[in-house]
């Protein structure tokens, strides 16, 4: 392999690392920041730490812009539950 190749992918390899944390830092920003909105209380990658009322678990979990949880489904009573109770801070947390 020349050398120009190998500076080639070195270079390649390392934009693609590069490119990769700066999407999971803008990712775990937004997390942070939405979760920051809502009074939640979140992991180490910013995510809001939840109690799912649909199934009854612990989650860690994104929000979106309007403070919805990622795994929200707008059709679903649980979800539509959960969200309010976020929007009225009341929502268990852990």
């Amino acid at each position: 392999m020349s050398n120009r190749r190998r500076l080639k992918r070195l270079l390649q390899t390392k934009l693609h690392s590069a490119g990769k944390q700066y999407e999971e830092a803008k990712r775990a920003y937004t997390d942070a920041k939405a979760a920051a909105l809502a009074d939640l209380p979140t992991d180490e990658e910013g995510r809001a730490k939840l109690v799912c009322r649909r199934y009854a678990e612990k989650r860690a979990v994104s929000l979106d812009d309007e403070g919805r949880p990622a795994c929200y489904e707008a059709d679903h009573r649980d979800c539509q539950g959960c969200l309010e109770d976020i929007r009225e801070d009341r929502i268990e947390t852990w």
